[in-house]
């Protein structure tokens, strides 16, 4: 097990949680769960990788005092933090007498190949099982959660620093790295020794929540920390735009991440595309594959407008905002680009910070509201033409693509439609649905109609995936979506018929998972399925990973590269071909 115990060898900077085996299979009810939380632990003992679903309990270490080096502060500084240290301690004392949800125990939320793992500097010639296809010629690239430091209160999966992982394929011969992307957060609570920055979804419940806000506006006030450089992870979404690789979370600015000649990976710093923006933008823009312009959205969760749309051009001019109003701020993770219009989903899942006063988490279901998406025109200036549409009880976290049917006045727009909507960032009872969906807007008569693609008596649930991004916001046939069983893990891929709700699966084997399946098409044909699935796969009984390549024409195993070390459970990816790779910034 000598490769076990490698592969369990993570960032010097804290100790993993060990997990109490068990022959019992338990029931997971939602997304990110994991059995019912115990008591915290008086210490947190490290843990080795899993192979089986365990009940855990959750792991607090008591947190480090600021480690900056003391002659940077004044003496001011150096009380202030002393205090604020003591303030530190007393809520951790606390919040040490209550559970936490399974939605914010890193015990659940860092369980096995959710664990985070060191930098890897570029490794080149890995060995290859099989032929790597010779059109596939570039560097793939995938982003995911992986936190430098240990956490000391609660933490999510989707709270963790932003880690790009990227594969590159030069004429058969393949290297891979990994790196930390260095965002404003990351560099400063390296300096600092600990995690300092309010997690978004794992910390900010509740009265200790509130407490953890007004303590690091009060380290910023004195000079402790820097929020103003931006807070956020850059662990979501990637894309490749202009010349640039772009990590994104949508409580910040992307971060440029440059590929160098050598296969590896350095940030080059925030984007805010050359001054043009100032402000935070979602993870998952798009691209427009003929006209090459660039389409996003940002929302606000404090103050108006809580949402604007704003669009770049290929040559990276960036349009003025138009501010498109919402009575309350929503989330919005994705939406969708048709050829002629952008479409917008302002559903049921809201931000509400006054549920921190009563002691709950900001982010809450609206049972009372009514979603619906928004149909604008892409060149638009201003609001004014937007038409919205009801979709009564929809909530998709990702849509795959959209397009125009004019002949029925309707826009089809195809997402996963997940049920309980907050399930995901609350912890609840009722098992999870995720079910690909066909939504269709009417824009003559205003109204939708949704029905599931797959048939009743095949659905499965399926969530991250793509469709060939060639035909982003066209008709498409065919989409490719991790088959996400058992919730959370990915046991494999399935290839569906969005005409017909034909599935197709692939399955990566016992105790074999991955993640979201890039489609990348070959660029040798004009088959909208003609392609092949790059997925990153761990394997839980040897605790290795690899990337496998799998035709999508014939499903066969093409090609598979042995990774020199594992790759944690991720989010979303692109693949840069060698010839846009030529033009980076």
């Amino acid at each position: 097990m000598a490769s076990v115990a490698a592969a369990n060898a993570t960032s010097s900077n804290w100790v993993k949680p060990q997990l109490n085996r068990s022959k019992k299979q338990p029931n997971i009810s939602c997304s990110l769960q994991t059995p019912s939380i115990l008591h915290r632990p008086k210490q947190s003992p490290s843990y080795p990788p899993s192979t089986t679903t365990t009940t855990v309990t959750p792991i607090i270490k008591c947190p480090k005092k600021d480690t900056a080096p003391a002659q940077e502060w004044n003496l001011l500084q150096r009380i202030a933090a002393l205090a604020l240290d003591s303030m530190e301690s007393a809520l951790f004392t606390y919040e040490s007498k209550r559970p936490l949800p399974k939605t914010a125990d890193p015990r659940v939320q860092l369980e096995g190949n959710f664990a985070p793992v060191p930098e890897t500097p570029v490794q080149r010639r890995l060995p290859v099982t099989g032929k790597i296809p010779e059109c596939i010629q570039g560097v793939y690239v995938r982003n995911g959660a992986n936190p430098l430091h240990e956490p000391v209160a609660g933490h999510h999966l989707f709270d963790g620093d932003g880690m790009v992982h990227a594969v590159q394929f030069d004429n058969g011969s393949v290297s891979y790295a990994c790196r930390l992307t260095q965002t404003n957060r990351l560099v400063q609570e390296r300096a600092l020794g600990r995690p300092v920055f309010p997690k978004s979804i794992g910390e900010l419940h509740g009265h200790s929540g509130i407490a953890r806000l007004l303590l690091f506006q009060a380290r910023g006030a004195f000079g402790l920390v820097d929020p103003s450089r931006g807070s956020g992870v850059a662990n979501a979404g990637v894309v490749y735009f202009n010349g640039r690789l772009l990590a994104m979370s949508e409580d910040d600015l992307p971060y440029q991440v440059r590929i160098t000649p050598s296969g590896d990976l350095e940030t080059v710093g925030r984007y805010d595309f050359d001054g043009q923006l100032n402000y935070s933008m979602i993870a998952h823009p798009k691209v427009d594959p003929v006209s090459g312009e660039f389409f996003s959205l940002s929302y606000d969760v404090i103050r108006k407008p809580y949402l604007k749309y704003f669009r770049v051009s290929p040559d990276g001019k960036k349009s003025p905002d138009v501010e498109i109003e919402l009575d309350q701020p929503t989330m919005m993770h994705d939406f969708a680009i048709t050829e002629n219009f952008v479409v917008i989903p302002d559903q049921q899942v809201v931000f509400k910070l006054e549920e921190m006063l009563r002691g709950g988490s900001p982010v809450v279901y609206n049972e009372n509201k009514m979603a619906r998406y928004g149909i604008l025109n892409k060149n638009a200036t201003d609001a004014s033409g937007i038409q919205w549409i009801d979709v009564p009880d929809c909530f998709c976290f990702h849509l795959w693509n959209a397009w125009e049917e004019p002949e029925t006045d309707e826009v089809v727009v195809i997402g996963c439609c997940m049920t309980p909507a907050d399930s995901i960032f609350n912890e609840c009872q009722e098992g999870l649905k995720s079910v690909l969906s066909e939504i269709r807007l009417n824009l003559k008569t205003g109204k939708s109609t949704r029905r599931p693609i797959i048939a009743e008596s095949e659905q499965v649930n399926l969530e991250a995936g793509m469709v060939n991004r060639n035909l982003l916001g066209r008709k498409t046939r065919y989409a490719y979506l991790a088959l996400v069983e058992p919730w959370p893990r990915v046991s494999g891929f399935v290839k569906v018929d969005l005409t017909t709700g034909e599935v197709r699966k692939y399955i990566y084997g016992e105790q074999r998972y991955g993640g979201e399946p890039l489609f990348f098409p070959n660029p040798n044909s004009d088959k909208e399925d003609d392609g092949y699935i790059l997925a990153f796969v761990h394997d839980e009984k040897t605790w290795e990973s690899e990337l496998q390549i799998i035709n999508t024409t014939t499903f066969k195993l093409e090609a598979t590269v042995k990774l020199p070390s594992r790759v944690p459970y991720g989010f979303h990816g692109t693949f840069i071909t060698s010839k846009d790779l030529q033009k980076q910034v």
